[in-house]
């Protein structure tokens, strides 16, 4: 991981926290390759390693998301997440009112994901 990858992946996670802040049982966890973020014991986000954020989905609505500037997910080069994950660029989330959208959306994918 280069500097300025730490420091895309730490401002991104920063932002998520504060996008959490009104939430109870927040958790953080190291985990593909980023900083996952754990609502009542259950992933919702994590901040990737180049301040991308990726994002656990309900599949339901997996079309319609994309549209909204998510984009398929991948573990390495080849290695589709599936349609339970969205990518979403940084250039998606410059604005907080956008994280704050995808954030809710990986707390609402928990919500329904059982």
């Amino acid at each position: 991981m280069t500097e300025h990858s730490h420091v895309s992946r730490d401002a991104l996670a920063q932002r998520i926290r504060a996008a959490l802040a009104s939430r109870d049982s927040v958790r953080e966890v190291p985990m593909f390759g980023g900083l996952s973020f754990m609502v009542d014991d259950r992933l919702a986000v994590a901040a990737g390693r180049e301040g991308d954020l990726l994002v656990h989905i309900d599949p339901t609505p997996y079309d319609a998301l994309l549209r909204e500037g998510g984009a398929p997910a991948f573990m390495g080069e080849d290695r589709p997440m599936g349609h339970g994950w969205l990518s979403v660029p940084v250039e998606a989330i410059r604005d907080d009112a956008r994280l704050a959208y995808w954030v809710e959306v990986g707390i609402g994918s928990r919500l329904t994901s059982g």
